[in-house]
């Protein structure tokens, strides 16, 4: 029986790839890639599900693999460049190609499959760029894209008659209505919609990690869960982050340090606010006070109450809420660029 790695990250794309290979008799391990940058399996992206369900009920192993440090040295500084955003898909690619690789070496298995379909992505997903892929991860006709083999050269698999090519597919473009016919013939039902991929390609999230590795090229893991959480702020080298909501709230306070500051407006709904980085000091809290008041429920009022916890111990301040000039100055987000008038 041929044995096949495959990359799997809980979408329809990777998912059905390993239910075609596994309708061909190949014994499939799949390994699902995790990084700090929106492909947890808890998350909700096109490129992110637990996919222990899916293979539970179709008869797969499934291993799990954080690319860790690895991932965020081709984010800051990609060979092939980032996308329209933070996004270094082909970097991302020939990483997870090349892991992949190690472990089917590892196992004795013959090939790795990927669900990548031609023409779906416009930067890591092109005729062109498959090739290039495939050699810098050190798998040349190595790697099986079933969903779209038939318009693709022969990998060393098909060659040697462990696959059928006859019975691969011919899929190309960003249409899903080809991959949703065919989940319904294997009796997939569960998995996410379409959607952008990860965070890095998401605008006000890339510019937010693109404005922190500027100010700390080697920034801590506590920095970057942080990055997915609230409204962002600078005053300097110190970063103020207020809750949008409590799910935001919940992540600040797990994240917060005892050295950190957390503020909430008293008497209302109020985001949580931490204040952090080194040296903080009065022109900070005030600053976070403001905006803490200015997200609270009582921003309406002249002054707002505000608690401010930090190394322990509590005291209560009185804030008027922020301006929007003072919120415009230091809120970390990307510029918008101003539409020229046409001239007559």
């Amino acid at each position: 029986m041929p044995k096949a790695i495959a990359l799997l990250s809980g979408g329809l794309d990777s998912t059905l790839a390993i239910l075609v290979v596994k309708n061909l008799g190949v014994d499939v391990t799949a390994v699902t890639f995790l990084t700090h940058f929106g492909c947890d399996i808890s998350d909700t992206s096109s490129c992110s599900k637990n996919p222990f369900p899916a293979a539970e009920k179709f008869g797969f192993k499934v291993k799990l693999c954080h690319l860790a440090g690895k991932f965020i040295d081709i984010v800051k500084k990609p060979k092939f460049g980032h996308g329209k955003n933070m996004n270094p898909c082909i970097d991302c690619r020939i990483l997870m190609l090349r892991e992949a690789g190690e472990l089917m070496r590892l196992t004795g298995a013959d090939f790795v499959v990927t669900g990548e379909v031609l023409g779906q992505r416009p930067m890591s997903q092109r005729r062109e760029t498959f090739p290039l892929i495939d050699r810098e991860a050190g798998l040349t006709g190595k790697v099986l894209r079933p969903l779209s083999a038939k318009l693709l050269p022969e990998t060393e698999a098909q060659k040697n008659g462990l696959i059928d090519r006859e019975r691969l597919l011919d899929i190309y473009g960003r249409s899903r209505k080809p991959q949703m016919k065919l989940a319904e013939e294997f009796g997939l039902t569960d998995y996410p919609n379409p959607a952008g991929g990860c965070l890095l390609t998401e605008p006000n999230y890339a510019w937010r990690l693109k404005e922190l590795l500027k100010e700390n090229p080697d920034p801590s893991l506590k920095e970057l869960h942080l990055l997915r959480a609230g409204r962002h702020f600078r005053m300097g080298g110190i970063k103020i982050i207020a809750g949008r909501n409590e799910a935001d709230n919940n992540r600040i306070e797990s994240l917060a340090d005892r050295e950190d500051a957390l503020l909430r407006a008293e008497g209302c709904g109020s985001p949580l606010v931490l204040v952090t980085g080194a040296g903080f000091g009065q022109e900070e809290i005030e600053g976070a006070a403001a905006i803490c008041a200015r997200y609270s429920d009582n921003r309406h009022l002249p002054m707002v109450e505000i608690t401010i916890q930090t190394n322990g111990t509590a005291r209560t301040v009185m804030a008027a809420p922020a301006s929007e000039e003072f919120i415009e100055t230091h809120r970390v987000q990307k510029p918008v660029k101003q539409k020229k008038n046409k001239k007559a």
